[in-house]
């Protein structure tokens, strides 16, 4: 082609198409959406796909920012126990004696146990159901020994103080609450109102020892 005056006319040359960049995603609301798969299905029902699929990311996205799926649910567990699983290590933490400590832990649980807007029960408790994973099994485990191993910690105190009898069975105190905490899990996933574990939990501190005049 030629310009009016005679002259070659130069064909101006498109601009470079940029290149293609992976689509930014916010990485807590992932972790969140992450989180609450594994609670509603477990680990091993959980797949890097279906994982994908809820976060709304690729498979490089995903191993990029957590690694793969055991260190996703790792960080998962973390979360879960910051943000929903707490409140045993408060009660602990801040009740003056061991029943006081384990009624705060039982009335809680029937509350966070039951809360809409999130799969009920408890993740540690529940995500383990028929998986394959020795060490995911394990590191639930060890976490649900952990909280029985807090109460007879305080129970024991608590007997050496005199608040509780000194014939008290700390370990088998103990085991008892950690099977009620566990019990009252797989019920809120089988239906359970607030106020239905609310009940259980009231008759579960009924069984408690006392030594002198102190109610919790």
């Amino acid at each position: 082609m030629v310009n009016d005056d005679g002259t070659a006319k130069t064909r101006a040359k498109a601009a470079p198409r940029p290149r293609g960049r992976p689509r930014s995603f916010d990485r807590e609301t992932a972790l969140e959406k992450a989180l609450l798969a594994f609670w509603e299905h477990g680990y091993e029902a959980t797949s890097v796909s279906d994982l994908t699929r809820v976060m709304d990311i690729g498979a490089p996205s995903l191993y990029a920012a957590f690694g793969d799926k055991r260190s996703l649910f790792d960080e998962v567990v973390r979360v879960y126990g910051t943000r929903y699983g707490s409140f045993t290590e408060r009660a602990l933490a801040e009740e003056p004696t061991a029943r006081d400590a384990v009624a705060r832990t039982l009335r809680e649980a029937a509350i966070a146990y039951t809360e809409p807007g999130h799969p009920h029960g408890c993740l540690v408790v529940h995500a383990a159901a028929n998986c394959s994973t020795p060490e995911v099994e394990q590191s639930l485990r060890d976490r649900r020994n952990a909280n029985i191993a807090g109460f007879e910690q305080r129970i024991k105190a608590d007997v050496a103080a005199g608040v509780l009898p000194a014939d008290t069975d700390a370990a088998a105190l103990a085991r008892h609450t950690g099977a009620m905490i566990q019990g009252m899990s797989q019920q809120a996933r089988d239906g359970a109102s607030r106020e239905e574990l609310e009940a259980v939990a009231e008759i579960a501190l009924s069984i408690w020892p006392r030594t002198g005049t102190h109610t919790g």
